[in-house]
């Protein structure tokens, strides 16, 4: 009786730990509402009248290395951007395709032959549109462009502009910045990734004003995620060493344009010196706290598909940033 009563509580604990999904696992297979892994790489976070949008590139199917390109390039089709909404930040609703690939003109920009990268998504009060920037790149990677698509809901669709090289530089990985004035930015890496650039765009965010800085220069960084704490601007972001992990590092700046020094790995815990085995993709400030989640993608380059999540606390003491590594955590 007593073994059968231990069962009957184990089960039903058993049970109760299934149903309750309000903790964050980095790294570990992460399922939205219907059950189905989260399809959504590279991420993109925006909070919008009381829930969040994350936006990410669709990785599917077999993974192969395109050839003569200097460096490991292992890639899938392009299958767009995925959306999925939430209101606590743990479970996931997905919404659909928010910018679905084009099929039959291999011309386009966003043909499934292309790529198409870390889409981030901002929202213009003045024109009542939401605004996506990506970076686009031709099968090769030489394009090194960055693509521009807007849309009335923030689930989409997406309606693709096109591409540019913002003043006229290379732009591959990306990030978009909204500053609380309600200037936006995209920071993105140029140069052949040798020096990062942030460009100011237009007060309707679909292209750059003309205004920029070079930062980092020569320093070869890329995976670019900025946020904003008490007046200073940081920039998180990765080393270019393909696959293979590397330290993040952060630059810190007393205003957006001005000069930002790197100051060290804020990682802390178990892999800090490879950045958890993974890459910066975004910052998100918790809406209602003192809480900042650093966004990283553990990438499987054999199988992209399969590539995980990797969500952490991060937080700041004397104005340092700190990543801490949790098998699991909450925002509480």
């Amino acid at each position: 009786m007593k073994n059968l009563l231990f069962l009957i509580i184990i089960t039903i604990a058993s049970l109760c730990f299934k149903q309750d999904g309000s903790v964050f696992k980095p790294g570990q297979v992460w399922k939205d509402t219907d059950g189905n892994p989260i399809n959504a790489h590279s991420a993109g976070l925006m909070y919008d009248k009381g829930s969040y949008y994350w936006y990410g590139e669709i990785k599917s199917g077999e993974s192969w290395l395109v050839e003569y390109t200097g460096w490991e390039c292992y890639r899938v089709n392009a299958g767009g951007v995925s959306c999925y909404s939430s209101k606590d930040l743990y479970h996931w609703k997905y919404e659909g395709v928010a910018l679905p690939p084009v099929t039959n003109d291999s011309t386009s920009d966003i043909y499934t032959s292309k790529v198409i990268e870390r889409p981030k998504v901002i929202y213009n009060e003045r024109t009542k549109k939401y605004v996506m920037w990506m970076h686009i790149d031709s099968e090769d990677y030489l394009y090194a462009r960055a693509g521009v698509a807007i849309a009335d809901k923030p689930e989409g669709p997406f309606t693709y502009l096109g591409s540019i090289r913002p003043n006229g530089q290379m732009s591959r990985d990306q990030t978009l910045f909204k500053d609380t004035d309600g200037k936006a930015y995209q920071i993105c890496s140029s140069e052949n990734n040798e020096t990062m650039y942030i460009n100011e765009l237009t007060d309707d965010y679909l292209k750059p004003s003309g205004v920029f800085k070079r930062i980092f220069i020569g320093l070869s960084r890329e995976a670019p995620a900025m946020v904003k704490h008490n007046g200073k601007y940081y920039i998180l972001s990765s080393g270019c060493t393909g696959w293979d992990p590397n330290p993040a590092a952060y630059g810190v700046s007393e205003s957006i344009m001005g000069d930002y020094t790197i100051v060290e790995n804020p990682c802390r815990g178990k892999d800090a010196d490879k950045t958890y085995y993974a890459q910066s993709t975004f910052i998100l400030p918790v809406q209602g706290k003192d809480t900042f989640v650093a966004l990283f993608d553990r990438w499987n380059k054999l199988n992209l598909e399969e590539s995980r999540y990797m969500w952490l606390p991060m937080h700041f003491e004397n104005d340092r940033m700190i990543i801490e590594w949790k098998d699991e955590w909450k925002l509480e």
